[in-house]
């Protein structure tokens, strides 16, 4: 594990936050005519051949904790399958907002698999988090959006891997890592692919590799990242996720969220926010 950067962790999360929006934009248009597990395939590839070069010449697979690895692998593999699947159903701003709870299982995450203390109003930012959800999925007052349950999944998902990317860097170094979930996430790809291949198009192919390219970049940032910093310092730059998914949203797709929809968002981020700024008063 390497010495504390908080700020340079900060400036990495972003960055890959930034590259995430953009990745699930171009995502948004891919899954209308090519299936998940092909994108996904594409995407593993391009990941293997960069990690690989980032490796080299330290190229191992070899981990102390193997197991704990591989799982983490295929979560992140299960994990953007999920997303995927969400942007085919909604706008990036709305799936974005649920899945701005991520930050917030995070802490519920971190109690058991981290270690790290349940404080009072560490609960508090997680129910007022709940209450933000609730306003944008708006139950009982809207026709039923099963579609928003894709997005929340997708973030318990999330939350896991980072956890799960906190607790292997304490025994593993990144390069390892990130070598574990490309080639844990190609294994899982490459024995659906060829009962779902459609053939691409030549812009296409180059958007899908621009998809695998950003997507190796973001995961190693956010690697290196939760290298640097606890899984709870990071968590407030997340949020410049929803962000950028609502500016690129509105830009490419005419997608603009509704008042209830920012208003939830609003309020997920600030619980969040809220449970970051007493952290930061404790150190």
């Amino acid at each position: 594990m390497r010495a504390s950067r908080p700020g340079l962790a900060a400036l990495l999360t972003c960055l890959a936050m930034g590259g995430f929006a953009a990745m699930d934009a171009m995502s948004k248009f891919l899954v209308r005519d090519y299936p998940i597990v092909q994108s996904l395939w594409i995407r593993y590839v391009i990941f293997t051949g960069f990690a690989l070069l980032v490796a080299w010449p330290r190229i191992s697979l070899r981990s102390v904790r193997p197991w704990l690895q591989a799982s983490r692998g295929l979560l992140a593999l299960i994990e953007n399958g999920v997303f995927v699947l969400a942007f085919l159903y909604l706008p990036l701003a709305d799936a974005h907002a649920v899945a701005a709870t991520a930050p917030l299982l995070v802490i519920v995450l971190a109690i058991p698999l981290l270690g790290e203390r349940g404080r009072p109003y560490r609960w508090i930012a997680v129910a007022a988090g709940l209450v933000g959800v609730l306003t944008i999925i708006r139950p009982g007052f809207q026709a039923p959006q099963w579609a928003l349950m894709i997005p929340l999944g997708g973030a318990l998902l999330w939350a896991a891997y980072q956890v799960m990317t906190r607790l292997i860097g304490r025994v593993d170094p990144a390069e390892t890592t990130l070598l574990w979930t490309a080639v844990s996430g190609l294994i899982g790809t490459s024995l659906m692919v060829p009962w779902f291949w459609v053939s691409p198009t030549p812009s296409a192919w180059m958007l899908l590799g621009v998809v695998g390219l950003l997507g190796s970049l973001c995961h190693y940032a956010l690697i290196v990242a939760l290298d640097f910093a606890e899984a709870g310092a990071v968590q407030p730059y997340t949020y410049t996720l929803l962000v950028w998914a609502t500016i690129l949203g509105a830009l490419v797709f005419g997608d603009v969220p509704d008042a209830w929809t920012m208003t939830g968002a609003a309020v997920v981020v600030l619980s969040g926010l809220y449970a970051w700024h007493r952290d930061r008063r404790k150190v």
